[in-house]
């Protein structure tokens, strides 16, 4: 047992020192990074009970932003304060975020034969690893006919029109037909329970801070549409904007992302892909693909400013999200209708990473037969034979290299 078990709070080093260990460590995705905590800290260090424990995992899938990342800076609030909270975000996000870093400034000097050929290799990994996540959610996010027929008209919606606003449309469409639909929880599954930790935020700071998240959302556009602010707002603007739109977190922020980056000419889809590729070869939350483009994006700031400043844009919304509403969410859990729009904008989701799986990621990353075998085989390996994801961005990156040494 911990040294810290019997504790109700610990000193910020501590918490960032615990979390630093899972971010060197935590490989797998959100879904991994969920049991990695679950072990850390409800086996382990019994800092707070099973049922608890769902119950923060709940909330966080519940709300835009990335579930894990969230998790884990609710736990680091609960048992640190707001020191606590941000210790743990930096011990989780940091190791990820400085490796990409560096693979943005030595990208560049990567054009020799071998190099490309595993930069190519990345593209055709995120094909298989996108791939497979449309198949894991839509397995578990759309269980029937109805759920189904959200994702087919989202993914529809998607093929005939593409953009930020229309993906914000389709995802507020999703609640909307959660709701006309009657959708509701998973056969079986307990919506009630409790929190066992006492160190929460009162509802008026929660409300407060929930508030906060949306006035951001709305006038940092405003601003800028009146020409305040230069690029490094509107830079902040378009990750803050992914980070509070995103449902479902990961690779749900693809389309997004692709959408604030790529469509406004800030950087290629070449090398947007390269780094998404190579996001998944390091530990921790998949969101720091974040510190990658902030690197690489033209015009300035960028390089670490511009890393800095989309690292803490796009995790923003969700960390004051999770804080606001951990003191309620409890009783809202439980209300059929909250569960019900909650379970068509999820359904909506699954259309929008559909749709982003052939455009950009497949488009740009699959040239020729080979290529889709390649993928093919990487998807197989993720979902059938359940391979370690570090493993097959290892095998992707030789295969890749040795692809472009013989001119394949």
């Amino acid at each position: 047992m911990d040294r810290h078990d019997s504790d109700t709070s610990h000193a910020p080093g501590d918490i960032f020192l615990t979390f630093l260990a899972l971010g060197l460590t935590s490989f797998g995705g959100p879904v991994a990074h969920l049991g990695y905590f679950r072990t850390a800290f409800v086996e382990r260090r019994k800092w707070l009970s099973d049922a608890a424990y769902a119950d923060l995992v709940a909330l966080c899938q519940f709300l835009p932003g990335p579930a894990s990342s969230q998790v884990g800076f609710a736990l680091g609030l609960m048992r640190g304060g707001w020191p606590g909270a941000l210790a743990a975000w930096a011990g989780f996000t940091l190791p990820s975020a400085m490796i990409l870093v560096l693979f943005a400034w030595g990208a560049a000097a990567l054009s020799d034969p071998f190099s490309i050929g595993v930069i190519a290799g990345l593209k055709v990994l995120a094909v298989a690893v996108v791939a497979d996540a449309v198949y894991g959610m839509g397995r578990s996010l759309c269980p029937d006919r109805k759920t189904l027929a959200i994702a087919l008209l989202s993914l529809a919606a998607l093929g005939a029109a593409s953009g930020t606003a229309i993906q914000v449309l389709v995802i507020l469409a999703g609640a909307v037909l959660g709701l006309v639909m009657a959708l509701g929880a998973p056969a079986g599954e307990d919506v009630h329970g409790a929190f066992d930790v006492a160190r929460l935020p009162d509802r008026r700071v929660g409300l407060s801070l929930v508030a906060l998240a949306f006035v951001i959302l709305v006038l940092v556009p405003l601003a800028l549409q009146v020409g305040l602010g230069g690029q490094g707002l509107a830079l902040f603007d378009a990750f803050y904007r992914a980070g509070a739109l995103v449902f479902g977190g990961g690779h749900v922020v693809l389309p997004l992302l692709q959408d604030s980056v790529v469509g406004p000419g800030w950087t290629d889809p070449d090398t947007f892909l390269t780094g998404y590729g190579a996001a998944q070869a390091v530990p921790g939350p998949l969101f720091t693909f974040a510190a990658y483009l902030g690197s690489v994006l033209d015009p300035a700031p960028n390089g670490l400013a511009g890393a800095t400043i989309a690292l803490v844009a796009i995790f923003l919304p969700g960390a004051l999200l999770v804080a606001g509403m951990l003191p309620w969410w409890d009783s809202l859990r439980s209300v059929p209708r909250a569960r019900a729009a909650l379970a068509g904008v999820n359904a909506a989701v699954v259309g929008i990473l559909a749709a982003a799986l052939y455009d950009p990621v497949f488009t740009s990353g699959v040239r020729d037969g080979a290529d889709f075998a390649l993928a093919a085989t990487g998807f197989f390996a993720l979902r059938v034979w359940k391979v370690p994801v570090w493993v097959v961005v290892i095998c992707m990156a030789v295969i890749g290299g040795a692809m472009g040494i013989s001119g394949l």
